[in-house]
């Protein structure tokens, strides 16, 4: 049995650390190489992957079945040079939440246009924001708009002038 075409056209979204380390319950050895599968190659068909692992194409099937809905596998996508789409600016910005809103701001701070990530870190700012942007002017509507957010008391902006590796699918 081959992948479905609505595979065919699918990639894995960036990955993460699969094991106790990440709070899961340990994935068995096929699970693991049927990700680091997808992570090299996410349009690769089962029948592709069955082969390589020596395994059948309905074992590959299930374990990405059983993966997406244990949502190790959130998604897929394209790997895209957001610079060769005109996204010249990716912008680090440090967040300082007032009166205990930090969950509500980020969840709001998530749904902008251009952001790509939302951390809630430790030390003495509250968040982390990483977003891309076309132009200046963006950044500077962005930058009002999360100092005009209820809560939000103080931002602070990196500009990222080089990109050295922009990859978030880790090695399992």
């Amino acid at each position: 049995m081959e992948k479905s075409k609505s595979y065919q056209d699918k990639r894995p979204t960036s990955g993460g650390h699969v094991g106790p380390a990440a709070g899961q319950s340990s994935k068995d050895h096929i699970d693991l190489k049927i990700l680091r599968s997808c992570l090299s190659d996410g349009r690769a068909s089962f029948r592709k992957m069955a082969a390589e692992l020596h395994v059948s194409t309905t074992t590959v099937a299930s374990h990405v079945s059983k993966l997406e809905s244990d949502r190790v596998i959130r998604g897929y996508a394209a790997l895209v040079d957001f610079q060769k789409l005109g996204y010249e600016l990716t912008v680090v910005t440090e967040i300082l939440v007032s009166k205990g809103k930090l969950l509500e701001m980020e969840r709001e701070i998530a749904k902008l246009p251009g952001v790509c990530a939302v951390y809630d870190v430790t030390g003495e700012i509250d968040g982390i924001v990483v977003a891309k942007f076309k132009n200046r002017e963006e950044l500077s509507r962005f930058t009002k708009g999360l100092l005009a957010l209820p809560f939000v008391e103080r931002t602070n902006s990196h500009v990222v002038l080089t990109t050295v590796k922009e990859d978030f699918r880790l090695a399992i």
